[in-house]
Order: C-alpha cells, then sequence, then structure tokens
C-alpha cells in the first residue's frame, strides 16, 4: 500500500493482492521505519457510516464502512474519497484508490498492480 501526504490530504493506493485483503480481512496495513521510530498506516473496514481516520502514537488509520469497501473491491470502481474538516476554513481530503500500472516504464515492481484503463491510448 503506497501512502502519499501532501498539506492536507492523504491517498492510499493498493495493489490487486492489498484489495482482495482488505475485501476478506478488512485490514491493510503497512509501516515506514525512520530508524529509532516508524509510521504504521492501515486502511480498514468497520461498521462505520462514513470515512474516518485518526492518527496516535505514530499510526495513521483510515476506517471505511464495510460496505462501501466490500462494492469498491469487487468492483470496477476506482476510488473512495471524502472530505473531513477540520478548524474552521480547514478539510482533510482522503483519496484511496486501486493502483494502477504506468504507461511508461518505471524502475518499479508494478506486477501486482490494476491493468491501467488508459493502455490503448
Amino acid at each position: 500500500m503506497k501512502l502519499r501526504i501532501f498539506g492536507n490530504s492523504i491517498r492510499l493506493r493498493l495493489s490487486q493482492t492489498e484489495v482482495e485483503r482488505l475485501h476478506t480481512t478488512g485490514k491493510v496495513e503497512d509501516c515506514v521505519s525512520f530508524g529509532k521510530s516508524a509510521l504504521t498506516y492501515t486502511l480498514e473496514s468497520s461498521g462505520i457510516s462514513e470515512i474516518t481516520t485518526s492518527f496516535e502514537n505514530n499510526r495513521l488509520v483510515v476506517s471505511v464502512p464495510a460496505g462501501a469497501a466490500r462494492q469498491w473491491a469487487a468492483s470496477d470502481e476506482i476510488s473512495l474519497k471524502a472530505e473531513k474538516p477540520l478548524n474552521p476554513g480547514e478539510s482533510l481530503k482522503i483519496l484511496i484508490e486501486k493502483d494502477f500500472k504506468c504507461l511508461t516504464p518505471r524502475d518499479e515492481d508494478e506486477s501486482d498492480n490494476f491493468p491501467n484503463p488508459n493502455k490503448s491510448c
């Protein structure tokens, strides 16, 4: 699972195996180590009504309603998104996507990524 943070936005990109794992187990997790500390990031499905986030003890958790996660995983739907209000005039944008193979060669293993729908372009 890839994590991208830019300003007040979080983007998670999942491979085919990770989408299947979310569908079957309800949870996908990864970690980046900084030596003495680490950032753990988790995508989970649960019995909630809307996408939520939390961050405590170097752990970012993005929670998705179980029904929405199941529908997304089993369909051609590309993304799930939400925008959560923060302070007045601020919000956190959340985007969860299926990770597609790039159209141009990259020095990255993309064997488990989804076929790019624009490949014929």
